[in-house]
């Protein structure tokens, strides 16, 4: 299925990257996929959620504003922003990528990531690198591929088949480094998930970052701690600043 990216890029046009609705977009590409019913069980990220971890807020009525979690434990990131709930569909899908190997998944997801990246980031809100959350190199030997690299990896090619010029300079695969091989951290609660990612990654070269604003990639956003973490890697190497964008943010 999508062998060429093209056949993504006819379903859509240059105006509906910008206004897209997310959950149609989701059914439009996993339409090859998933069945109709899994498919409209997707639920985006929607206003009102949190200016800055992103969570959307159980009340549907109001603006966006800060969580007490970010009032009362700041974050080292600016702002964290996601496609969708990391539950049903969206959360069968991704375990699909990650855990059976189905690497096809990745470009549809990728072109759902990218539609957010573009609403939120644009050339008023230049990116100078994006960064992927890396695998600690034994995981990565496992799995064989990255998922939260492979979800970028193709949009340049979608910049240019929508004839958009990227807020981005490069993405450097391997800015940050998993020094540290962790437990899973599903299961675990938000100070054991800190606990065991702490220490977990370094930089291989402060020269790529230093001054720099990044983008810090991956496909979840739980907790939040595996995005602090890197972000704080980061930030005390150099880095100016520190945005995230996942696939999915857990409730």
């Amino acid at each position: 299925m999508y062998e060429n990216y093209n056949l993504l890029v006819k379903i859509f046009n240059d105006e509906s990257i910008l206004t897209y609705n997310k959950k149609s977009t989701f059914n439009k590409l996993m339409l090859p996929f998933l069945c109709s019913a899994c498919s409209t069980s997707f639920v985006p990220v929607e206003s009102p959620f949190c200016c800055i971890c992103g969570i959307m807020f159980n009340s549907r009525i109001g603006d966006d504003h800060i969580c007490g979690e970010c009032i009362t434990s700041p974050k080292k990131f600016r702002m964290a922003r996601a496609v969708g709930i990391y539950e049903g569909t969206l959360m069968k899908t991704i375990q699909r990528l990650k855990y059976k190997g189905k690497i096809q998944l990745a470009r549809p997801l990728g072109m759902l990531l990218f539609f957010v990246f573009i609403k939120y980031w644009n050339n008023k809100n230049r990116i100078d690198l994006i960064v992927p959350v890396p695998l600690h190199i034994k995981r990565f030997r496992k799995r064989g591929f990255n998922q939260a690299y492979l979800l970028i990896k193709e949009w340049l090619s979608f910049a240019n088949a929508f004839n958009i010029k990227l807020p981005y300079s490069k993405i450097e695969k391997n800015a940050l480094i998993k020094n540290k091989q962790t437990e899973p951290q599903t299961g675990l609660d938000r100070k054991q998930r800190q606990a065991n990612i702490k220490s977990a990654f370094s930089i291989e070269n402060s020269s790529k970052i230093t001054g720099k604003t990044i983008l810090l990639v991956d496909d979840v956003y739980t907790t939040g701690a595996t995005a602090n973490e890197c972000a704080k890697v980061l930030l005390n190497e150099g880095a100016k600043n520190v945005d995230v964008l996942t696939l999915a943010r857990g409730m």
